[in-house]
């Protein structure tokens, strides 16, 4: 590599490549044009050295353990800010002027009612459906219901799908809860501000008054602003190669549901809530911790490190910090789950091994310990996930449209299966 461009040599045929540089981070090969001038591709399993997509939206360095948000700290915006206004940032490219953002709020809190048509859509579900399942299937039924916001040429109507999809999925949250324990709805209130409203239409009940903790929706409302958006992960680039097709905006954030669902995304919380009842009590720490550093031992501790963070976690700073504030807030001291990660937690923090290797506990170890204290069923922690997602996906989506360079995603491969081959009849085979 030199200057502004690579050179590959392919077939003993030499191509220069151009390099493109981002405002920070890593250089770009544009590889663009190497089948077209070579007839050869790239391998990447994973597509972990590849870069899709050009974005300003979000940025990771996984080394120096940094993530910001168009430009803005995770730590800053969530010690400062709250969900509605990180949600602006990562729409429009900056932060709220003070009538913007009352404008937003505005336009959000009066969207988060639901087709009323849709109650009887939640009773076509078996009682003990998964909440994820009924999320996938009721966000791409949102494309039923409003079909006035589904062109995707029409700026319009991508503004007012947007806000449509941010204000009406808390509300799907909780009906998916509300549905998946056997209570019945609770409509939105817009008194109440996004996180508080999302908590009293999962824990009200019709018989008598529900009163917001503010320091738990405090603590929701910065669980939500860590995982408003990751970059490229697999749930967004899902969501890309949606709409690269040209699918409606509901079509493709279901798309990105589904995705999440997998425990290796956004089942990772409930994968180490799991890993500390398997543990089962604070005695049995050491034990399992000398399990995990056995390469010949099957068991692995979930919750700890991360793909991309080589360095400690910039969320799971701010998640331990919560999660100690809402414990501490609801006065929890003899639930043995929650002693077992709090000892986990110290001896991984002092330990050599987990120090060298990196191994520190990140934002899915403490989300679900956070999560389960505010009383949310393991079976729920992935839809909190979605619910807070959904603006990153959004914003991704809306980039992609709106970028002119962007085409259908159409991966290619090595192909290793048989050569081309002749028909033979049924006699023929042996």
């Amino acid at each position: 590599m030199s200057g502004n461009s690579s050179s590959l040599t392919v077939h003993d045929k030499t191509i220069d490549f151009p390099v493109k540089s981002g405002t920070i981070g890593p250089d770009v090969i544009d590889i663009s044009k190497l089948y077209g001038q070579t007839g050869a591709f790239t391998y990447d399993p994973g597509f972990t050295s590849t870069a899709a997509c050009e974005s300003k939206i979000t940025y990771i360095d996984g080394d120096a353990g940094v993530l910001l948000y168009r430009g803005y700290p995770i730590e800053q915006l969530a010690e400062h800010g709250d969900f509605l206004e990180t949600c602006y940032l990562l729409l429009y490219g900056e932060l709220p002027t003070g009538p913007q953002k009352a404008d937003f709020v505005y336009r959000v809190t009066h969207h988060t009612m639901v087709h009323d048509q849709m109650n009887r859509f939640f009773q076509g579900f078996r009682r003990d459906a998964h909440p994820m399942a009924i999320m996938v299937a009721s966000v791409g039924a949102l494309s039923a219901f409003y079909h006035d916001s589904t062109d995707i040429h029409d700026a319009n109507q991508r503004m007012v799908a947007q806000i449509r999809m941010i204000a009406k999925m808390p509300t799907l949250a909780a009906c998916a809860y509300k549905y998946h324990i056997g209570q019945p709805f609770i409509y939105p209130m817009n008194s109440l501000d996004y996180t508080s409203n999302f908590l009293q239409m999962c824990f009200a009940v019709p018989c008598e008054e529900y009163k917001v903790n503010p320091i738990l929706a405090r603590a929701l409302d910065r669980i939500f602003i860590l995982h408003a958006d990751h970059e490229q992960n697999a749930s967004t680039s899902t969501v890309r190669l949606a709409g690269s097709s040209g699918a409606n905006p509901f079509a493709c954030i279901a798309a990105g549901i589904a995705c999440l669902w997998g425990p290796a995304h956004g089942g990772a919380n409930e994968a180490a809530l799991k890993m500390l009842a398997e543990i089962g009590h604070p005695e049995n720490v050491a034990k399992y911790v000398a399990k995990a550093k056995d390469k010949n031992d099957p068991f692995r501790l979930m919750g700890f490190g991360h793909r991309v963070y080589k360095n400690y976690d910039p969320r799971a700073r701010i998640m331990q910090k919560t999660t100690h504030e809402v414990l501490s807030e609801l006065g929890i001291k003899d639930d043995p789950l929650l002693d077992v990660a709090m000892e986990l937690e110290q001896l991984a923090l002092k330990d050599d091994y987990f120090i060298e290797k990196k191994l520190y506990p990140n934002i899915d170890f403490y989300s679900g310990i956070t999560l389960k204290a505010m009383g949310f069923p393991t079976s729920m922690f992935t839809v909190l996930f979605a619910l807070a997602r959904t603006v990153g996906w959004i914003a991704q989506w809306m980039e992609m449209i709106e970028d002119p360079s962007q085409k259908i995603g159409r991966p290619r491969q090595l192909y290793t299966g048989a050569a081309q081959r002749d028909y033979p009849t049924i006699a023929q085979r042996s």
